[in-house]
Parts: C-alpha cells; sequence; structure tokens
C-alpha cells in the first residue's frame, strides 16, 4: 500500500469516527465510496471534499436513499452536503430524482435539486428547474414552473406537490394538462398518478373535441373522460349551453346531467329551458328535465313559457319534438293555457293541447276535447287553431260585466292574423248566446241561434260580426224575456279564475316549494383523498361497480356531483 493510500485511510478513519461521536446514531449521512478526498478551508471552511475517480462516481447512503455525484462537498459536523454533477438520488425501487447541483440536509432530510431536475417513480416524470425533496414527509415541490408526463397527459403549473404515499400532485397557479382528446386549464388541481383522477378548484376548463366544460370545483377521470363539475358550471355540448349548481358528464355514453338552478340553452333554436334537474342525450339529440321546469322560445318577439311536471325534447335541429307531461301549463302575452299533456311538432308547426285542454286568447276562453294550434313554419307565427270535439268559446260581456258570450258546436276552426285570433268557424250542432249593443252601447238585446255552422269575426277580442250558415234558428230577445237560467248553453263553465296571467302562474305550489337537493361539496371542500380511496375501492370491487353502474343517471348525478 503507497503513502497516499495510507493517508487517505487514516483521514477517512478519523472523519468516520468523530461523524459517529457527534452524531445521533442513523442520522449521520454514510459514505459509501469517497473515490478522491481533499480539503479547501478557504472556500469550504470545515468541509471535506470527495470526488469521482476513473472508476465510479461518489456515493453517500441516508436512511434509505443513496446518492451519487461527481463531487461532494460535504460538512460532517452539521451532516450536510452539497452534491454537484450528474447527480442521482434514489429512495428505494420507486423513487430517482436526477439534477445538475443539489444540496441536502441529513438532520431534516430535506434536498435541494437544480439544474435540469428530473424524478421519476417508474410511473411519470417530473422535470423542473428546481425542486425541493422532503423525506421526512415524502413530498416534493417546484415553485418556479414545472412538467408532468405520464402515460395519459402532460402536465405543467407554475407550482406543484408531489405527495408520494398517495402518489398525488397537487398543482398551483397556470395548470395545463394536455392530452390528445381535450385540454383542461385549471387554477388548482389535484392529480392522482395511478389512477388518472383529477380534482379541480378555481376556475376550471376542460376542453375535449366535442365538448367544453367549465367548472369551479370538480371531479374527472382523465383516462374515459367523465366526471362533475359544482359551483357555477357550464358545458357547451350538443350546440347546447347547460349551467347548474352541479353538472356530470360521460363521453362514452354521451350523456350529461345537471342538478340546481339549470338553464339549458339551445343555441340553434334560442330557446332556454330551466329546471332542477335534466339530462341531455348527445346521440339521441333529447334533453329530459323535471323539478319546476320550464320551456322558453321566442314567438313574434315575445316569449313563450312552456311548463310541466316533466319536459322533453327530442329531434334534430328543425324537427324537435317537445313535450309537457302532467299538469302542463303555457303562457304568452295574449295567450295562455293548461292541459294534461302538451306535444309540439317543429317539423309540422303543430302544438296539441291533451286531455282537458283550455285555452285563453285575449279574454276568450276555449274549449274542447282536443285543442291544436298550428303555425306558419315560414314566418313561425301562429296561424290558426283547431278545437276537436265538444269546442266552446266563452268570453265575458265587456259591457254589462254579468253576461257570457257564448258558442259552441262539435268542432272549431280559428284563424290568427298578426297573431290574434280574427276568424272563428263553429261547425255543426252550433249555437251562440250573443249580448247585441247600438253605437251607445245599449243592448238592444240577447241573440240566442243555433244553425249548422256559425262564422265569428273578432276585434279587440270582442265578436265584432256574426254569420249564421244553414237555416239558423233563433231569435234577438229583449233581456226581460230571457230568464238567466236560459243564457248560459248546456257544458257552460266559467274558469275564469284559472286564467293564467304571468308567466309566474304556470307554476303551483308545489313547483314554488320544491326542496333543492343538497350537493355536498359547494359550501365547504371534502376530503378528497378519502373520496379518491373510495371511488378506487368501488372501482376495484366488482360488485361495488355494478352497483354503481346501475344506479345511474338518476343517482349519479347526486353522487357525482360532489365537490372537492
Amino acid at each position: 500500500m503507497d503513502l497516499k493510500r495510507i493517508s487517505f485511510f487514516i483521514l477517512f478513519l478519523t472523519f468516520f469516527m468523530a461523524t459517529a461521536q457527534e452524531e445521533p446514531q442513523g442520522r449521520q449521512i454514510n459514505i459509501v465510496y469517497g473515490a478522491n478526498f481533499t480539503k479547501d478551508e478557504a472556500q469550504f471552511p470545515g468541509a471535506s471534499i470527495f470526488s469521482k475517480d476513473d472508476e465510479r462516481q461518489v456515493q453517500f447512503e441516508h436512511q434509505g436513499a443513496d446518492l451519487w455525484c461527481d463531487i461532494a462537498i460535504f460538512y460532517t459536523k452539521e451532516n450536510r452536503l452539497k452534491a454537484i454533477g450528474n447527480i442521482r438520488l434514489q429512495q428505494g425501487d420507486s423513487i430517482e430524482m436526477n439534477s445538475g447541483k443539489m444540496d441536502y440536509d441529513g438532520n431534516t432530510k430535506l434536498a435541494k435539486a437544480w439544474e435540469s431536475v428530473y424524478l421519476t417513480n417508474g410511473q411519470m416524470n417530473l422535470t423542473t428547474d428546481t425542486l425541493y425533496f422532503d423525506r421526512e414527509k415524502q413530498e416534493s415541490y417546484y415553485n418556479s414552473g414545472g412538467k408532468v408526463v405520464d402515460s395519459a397527459n402532460v402536465l405543467t403549473s407554475e407550482v406543484g406537490t408531489y405527495f408520494m404515499t398517495p402518489k398525488k400532485y397537487q398543482f398551483q397557479e397556470d395548470v395545463h394538462i394536455d392530452n390528445p382528446d381535450y385540454i383542461i386549464d385549471s387554477e388548482q388541481l389535484d392529480y392522482y398518478t395511478t389512477s388518472k383522477n383529477a380534482y379541480m378548484y378555481g376556475p376550471s376548463t376542460i376542453t375535449g373535441e366535442e365538448y367544453k366544460i367549465y367548472c369551479e370545483r370538480g371531479f374527472y377521470d382523465t383516462k374515459i373522460e367523465q366526471g362533475y363539475g359544482i359551483k357555477n358550471t357550464r358545458i357547451d355540448y350538443d350546440n347546447k349551453i347547460i349551467e347548474g349548481d352541479s353538472l356530470y358528464f360521460d363521453k362514452a355514453t354521451e350523456f350529461a346531467s345537471a342538478t340546481n338552478n339549470i338553464k339549458i340553452t339551445d343555441t340553434i333554436n334560442n330557446g332556454v329551458i330551466k329546471a332542477h334537474y335534466a339530462e341531455v342525450f348527445k346521440a339521441k339529440d333529447s334533453v329530459f328535465a323535471t323539478k319546476r321546469a320550464v320551456s322558453i322560445s321566442l314567438v313574434q318577439q315575445d316569449s313563450l313559457y312552456m311548463h310541466g311536471d316533466t319536459l322533453m325534447i327530442t329531434g334534430k335541429e328543425e324537427e324537435r319534438i317537445l313535450r309537457a307531461f302532467r299538469n302542463a301549463k303555457f303562457y304568452k302575452t295574449d295567450l295562455s293555457g293548461k292541459c294534461d299533456s302538451i306535444h309540439f311538432n317543429e317539423k309540422t308547426g303543430i302544438t296539441q293541447l291533451i286531455t282537458d285542454p283550455i285555452l285563453w286568447n285575449v279574454d276568450n276562453q276555449i274549449t274542447g276535447d282536443s285543442i291544436h294550434l298550428l303555425s306558419d313554419l315560414e314566418t313561425e307565427k301562429l296561424d290558426s287553431l283547431k278545437v276537436i270535439e265538444n269546442a266552446f268559446i266563452i268570453s265575458l260581456d265587456t259591457i254589462s260585466k254579468t253576461g257570457y258570450n257564448q258558442a259552441k258546436g262539435k268542432n272549431l276552426l280559428g284563424k290568427f292574423i298578426e297573431n290574434e285570433l280574427k276568424i272563428i268557424d263553429l261547425i255543426q250542432n252550433t249555437e251562440v248566446i250573443y249580448y247585441v249593443y247600438n253605437d251607445d252601447d245599449e243592448l238592444v238585446g240577447i241573440d240566442k241561434t243555433i244553425c249548422s255552422k256559425i262564422r265569428l269575426l273578432m276585434a279587440d277580442s270582442d265578436i265584432e260580426d256574426i254569420t249564421f250558415f244553414v237555416n239558423p234558428d233563433g231569435d234577438i230577445f229583449p233581456e226581460t224575456e230571457l230568464p238567466p237560467e236560459s243564457r248560459k248553453l248546456k257544458g257552460f263553465v266559467w274558469r275564469g279564475e284559472e286564467r293564467i296571467m304571468s308567466k309566474d302562474e304556470i307554476f303551483d305550489e308545489d313547483d314554488n316549494n320544491i326542496e333543492l337537493v343538497k350537493i355536498r361539496g359547494i359550501d365547504n371542500p371534502i376530503d378528497i383523498d378519502a373520496e379518491e380511496e373510495e371511488r378506487q375501492k368501488n372501482e376495484n370491487d366488482p360488485v361495488n361497480a355494478r352497483n354503481v353502474k346501475a344506479v345511474k343517471p338518476k343517482k349519479t348525478q347526486v353522487k357525482k356531483a360532489q365537490s372537492p
């Protein structure tokens, strides 16, 4: 053994014994391979300097981690070192970090790495300029910009923390996920590297090929493009804008649902649906809505409000069919009505009021077994009216305010001119009672006539002229000669108290007192680590997975419309 090697051995032994005496057992950084040894008290007072030789790099070990580098400046008393050149820090079989320079403190187990930092756990790779690695907490973080790449996504942010035990990243400031099928931008996003699940906080946007989602809290499975959002949520989907307190989305089934304070805007037809629960099926081009559901559409610069316990819209552009089920009502400034259900076909322009329908046009009450409203397909204005079986029209006499003008027949055909009902034809078994006045608004008498057909010409919702066809039988009776019980036709029922006078009156007491579903996470954040653990448990358990699948979509919109 030459003199140089003997001197190094003595120095190394002295250094090792001093370290063992000064540091608690197990806390000291251990030298595995020192290679070349020297000191430079002027530049590095109190430090031992180790550098690689021709065979291998300098190697250190500390509590389950190994570090290799070209040069190490080791401060024995402080139990810390500076590593320079081709650094590799290996923790167990999973975590490896590479950099150009590193400071490592054996007492706090905190490492600071900079210059082309690269961290990997075998499933993802992190690159950044400067990275802090806290081995005590098993966390690493950066605050000067970083990029994470895994098998599914490329993620970038200004600030990021990697929690090694749950294998989770928490990204903050200008968070961006780039995937071949979509892009995510967020203020803060927690990302689990194993499941590829993302939890979003603050203004967040997910942009796919056929959809765009905005929320301020939410969850997204980046593998299958499925998730939910809460708090100021919106989806641009299938030419529709869906807004609500919570939204659920699944690309595979082409399905979206919304809960509480929903607004769905049809950007092609300029229609709007409002409700507290709704579903959108892209493949069927359909919308289902309930809980204070209302459809709002523009008719001749006037809004038409249509309500039912359930609303359903199906069909493609210009072939839409709208159905309002149970307790259906509608309101427009000069037209309102209600029935059990409403069926509107955009292609034919026909609106059907089905089962016990009643219609009010200004002051005229119209009833029958079935009522059809027909629109002009070119102008989209109301064109005509059909009342099929037991047609009956009633209006309060505007002068006396006590009598009622009435006309009835088997069927009724009406013609709208500039959205006002101008011509009414009553056909087969027709009867009329009409209060006749002179120019001074003095009552001349009460016309009571029967015939085969009657035509009424209307002006300002009053009967201006009556024409009787085919053997009319009747007369104008003085008021004193026609007793009150004879002034009403058989089947007369005045339902003026039911008339819908405003858009708010299409809703009944039950609609206005709906108790909204409480959406978890809107007011306070939840434990997303526990949420993720439960989610993975369900996915890994076939029984739970089947149960979760079985309750979609009714249950899912409540369960998935939760927030971090």
